[in-house]
């Protein structure tokens, strides 16, 4: 049994969330966005052409492109940049330097250099410097018109890798969460960065750490933060919305008046009022801010409301509560039928009853 264990890990991803789905995606990413690259340039180029349809370095690029699309040395500018960047570093010092050992280090170390000051650091970049020098004479030969297959497969490939993600509902490129910011207009920090860690003591760890890692630094605060989230629901136990919603819900139809929500609003104390359409499913919510700006009916003015099901932990609501602008969440079913509703004070009452 023991020794079963030992050899299964040898096949777990070493790659934090990778999961068996995520790498059968990357398999087929990388088997369409090679194959159109290559057969693209294949068209492009004509049969008889001296230029290669696709070089090696694409073949690491389609790993980092389809297996971590998340990655920062995965991202367009790095695959482009880095691969055509490198490659004319490359033909430069084979040109320069007539001794291949010493060519092919400095061509790769020059790479990394010229990668890093333009922020286009991607590792396949090494390889294609290192092709520009030691490709043999079918590479040599082509001189300064080797970058050119290396451009077109670059740029092809990061079509087909942004094509078929949005295809496989992933983001590429890939946009970090950006931080949060006072929506007031006021000059207070944010709510959510007043307690807890700061951004100042994840860039202490990071120096204390002395290591790169591979992760956009925003997504690294945001990962920080989902882990503080995820400890605080499992030590204060699995409070429910459903054990803490407000069941009386008073909500309006789309058709209306801006004046009637507003008297509702005032005569119940409440910010928020979920928007239902003739079937009773949930349309959209208005509060005082967006009556404000409403001169008639309330359809055009209501915005989109903050949803969760009855089932879901009542303190992973912690972050759309929290971001200056939501004050309540509807709790919903399947079907979009208003079942309840969770205010910052319902949560914050059932947080304060909670043990430590």
């Amino acid at each position: 049994m023991l020794r079963r264990r030992g050899v299964g890990r040898l096949f777990v991803p070493i790659l934090a969330g990778a999961t068996l789905r995520e790498r059968l995606i990357a398999c087929l990413g990388a088997l369409l966005g090679i194959g159109l690259t290559a057969l693209v340039c294949l068209l492009l180029f004509g049969a008889d052409s001296s230029l290669p349809m696709i070089v090696a370095p694409m073949g690491a690029s389609a790993v980092l492109v389809f297996a971590v699309p998340a990655s920062p040395l995965a991202q367009p500018w790095p695959v482009i940049g880095g691969n055509v960047m490198s490659t004319l570093i490359g033909v430069v010092i084979a040109k320069l330097v007539g001794e291949p050992v010493f060519a092919a280090a400095l061509a790769v170390s020059l790479a990394i250099a010229a990668m890093s000051l333009t922020r286009s650091l991607h590792p396949p970049g090494g390889a294609a410097a290192l092709t520009a020098v030691i490709g043999g004479q079918s590479v040599t030969s082509l001189g300064f018109a080797f970058p050119i297959p290396v451009a077109l497969n670059a740029a092809v490939l990061v079509a087909m890798g942004i094509g078929f993600h949005k295809l496989a509902r992933r983001q590429y490129p890939h946009l970090a969460i950006p931080t949060p910011t006072n929506t007031h207009l006021t000059a207070d920090v944010p709510p959510q960065l007043r307690s807890g860690y700061q951004e100042a003591d994840v860039d202490a760890a990071l120096s204390e750490l002395g290591e790169t890692f591979d992760i956009d630094r925003g997504d690294l605060n945001r990962l920080v933060r989902e882990v503080s989230l995820q400890a605080a629901i499992r030590t204060r136990g699995p409070l429910l919305c459903s054990d803490i919603m407000s069941r009386d819900v008073i909500s309006v139809g789309k058709d209306v008046q801006a004046t009637d929500a507003r008297a509702l609003l005032l005569r119940h104390n409440i910010r928020t009022l979920p928007v239902v359409d003739q079937a009773g499913r949930l349309a959209g919510v208005i509060g005082l801010r967006e009556l404000a700006l409403a001169h008639a009916d309330i359809e055009q003015s209501m915005t989109q409301a903050a949803v969760a099901s009855p089932h879901d932990k009542a303190l992973a609501l912690l972050p759309v509560l929290t971001d200056g602008r939501t004050h309540a969440v509807v709790i919903i079913d399947a079907g979009r039928n208003v079942l309840g509703l969770v205010t910052q004070t319902d949560l914050l009452a059932a947080m304060s009853g909670l043990p430590a």
